[in-house]
């Protein structure tokens, strides 16, 4: 069994990532002190990927929950999912990190670091066969971003042939928490390039959109938003954790969806969204998920996939439906939107169907689109950083924990980089004579 180790950190981080135990377990028959109480085979023929077996027959994540303030660890032990977890897996330090990167990557986190590291090499080493680690965490704050991204990067040093997968929270421009996010979200994005082989960039702004917007809630909460991420998360996971016609894990996933080492940011997306008032009056179709997953509404990073093109994409689709009429209505998306997908990648569209559907509906589709327009995020961010940088605004937080202003420098360099590769393959064409050619004509004309 391919065994994922999962790993929280800070307050977003675990805030959805307790929300995400709690949508598995339930799908899996595992109720909230980790007994099994479902019926059906399939619940438990994947069990391990994400569970260990203890013993009497409990099922406990296998999950590492970190925080460098003890708050948000007490309210997910007192939440409802709380007794599911081993309680050595909650790992937190007493000072916070007070929003700054250096303290969770330098100072503050360093200290805590061998502890999680520890507790990390106890589940891998139980582990039969590990295929990689999955971590949630935001990149505004100071611990999921800053620890989040040092934790990477020595799993990086320890594991370099497993899959690192990440779901990240990105700022917005509408919800911002904190004036320093911009800092903080370059100096984490600059480690994610190097140290992620997967990342899901979910977005608080996209997220209040789809609330506000589709689902009809005048004072959406962060309860609706993590929500929504963890029925994402659920389903970008499906094909990990229950038998399908399609078998992936996070490997294939990888392969499939990224062409280019550092071009490995995707959009996730969900379909059916529908505000509780309208179900009843919809029936769901294979047509219909197609539709409404390509909908640039449904998307939860705030960039509009328009503008772009998408280099790959990867669909999973869930509940009892005909093989063969999902694959027509992707290809007929795919043939009436063929300028938004690039053509020197033909067949970029993969699909998954699991039999199985997430609880409450009958059938739904989860989306994942390595898409040139994310570059619109990256650009946001940095526009928005330079403007603070230039005048070195809230650069003495940073210093004063040791850091250097190149290290600023060089993550906005490498940022900047990212998004004029993505710009580079939005204009990519397929016909690489044609480009060779007028290279050729440019340099034979004589100089005038």
């Amino acid at each position: 069994m391919r065994e994922i180790v999962h790993v929280q950190i800070g307050q977003c981080g675990n805030q959805i990532g307790a929300k995400f135990w709690e949508v598995i377990s339930e799908e899996h028959g595992i109720d909230l002190k980790g007994n099994y109480i479902g019926d059906l085979d399939h619940q438990l023929e994947r069990i391990n990927v994400y569970f260990n077996e203890a013993h009497d027959k409990k099922y406990v994540p296998r999950a590492i929950l970190v925080d460098l303030e003890p708050g948000t660890m007490d309210s997910v032990r007192g939440s409802r999912i709380g007794q599911i977890f081993r309680p050595d897996n909650f790992i937190y330090g007493n000072s916070g990190a007070g929003n700054n990167w250096a303290k969770g990557h330098y100072t503050e986190g360093a200290e805590l670091v061998e502890n999680v590291l520890d507790i990390m090499r106890n589940e891998c080493e139980s582990c039969d066969c590990l295929q990689g680690f999955q971590l949630t965490h935001s990149l505004g704050g100071g611990t999921g971003s800053g620890m989040g991204t040092l934790i990477m990067s020595k799993i990086r040093e320890e594991y370099p042939d497993r899959i690192m997968n990440s779901f990240s929270v990105v700022p917005s421009p509408k919800v911002s928490d904190t004036v320093v996010e911009p800092y903080n979200a370059t100096l984490s994005i600059h480690q994610l390039i190097e140290n992620t082989d997967s990342t899901f960039c979910i977005d608080n702004e996209a997220l209040y959109d789809i609330c506000f917007r589709t689902l009809k809630l005048a004072t959406p909460t962060y309860g609706d938003l993590n929500h929504l991420v963890s029925m994402t998360m659920s389903g970008v996971t499906t094909s990990l954790r229950f038998p399908g016609q399609l078998n992936a894990d996070l490997r294939k996933l990888a392969v499939n969806m990224v062409p280019f080492p550092r071009l490995h940011f995707f959009i996730p997306g969900f379909a059916p969204l529908t505000s509780r008032g309208s179900q009843q009056y919809r029936s769901l179709t294979v047509p219909e998920l197609s539709q409404q997953m390509f909908d640039p509404r449904n998307m939860m990073a705030a960039c509009d996939p328009r503008h772009g093109k998408y280099m790959t994409v990867a669909a999973i689709f869930r509940g009892r439906m005909s093989t063969k009429e999902v694959d027509e209505q992707m290809l007929a998306v795919q043939t009436k939107n063929s300028s938004q997908f690039v053509e020197w990648i033909p067949n970029n569209v993969k699909v998954a169907v699991c039999d199985i559907p997430p609880r409450g509906l009958k059938m739904s589709s989860t989306f994942m689109g390595n898409n040139t327009a994310i570059q619109e995020l990256f650009k946001r961010i940095t526009e928005q950083f330079s403007a603070m940088f230039r005048r070195k605004a809230f650069l003495h937080w940073y210093t004063g924990e040791g850091m250097d202003e190149m290290e600023f420098t060089e993550a906005e360099c490498n940022t900047n980089d990212l998004v004029s590769e993505y710009q580079q393959y939005q204009d990519a064409t397929a016909d690489l004579q044609e480009e060779e050619d007028e290279v050729e004509e440019s340099e034979t004309e004589p100089t005038k």
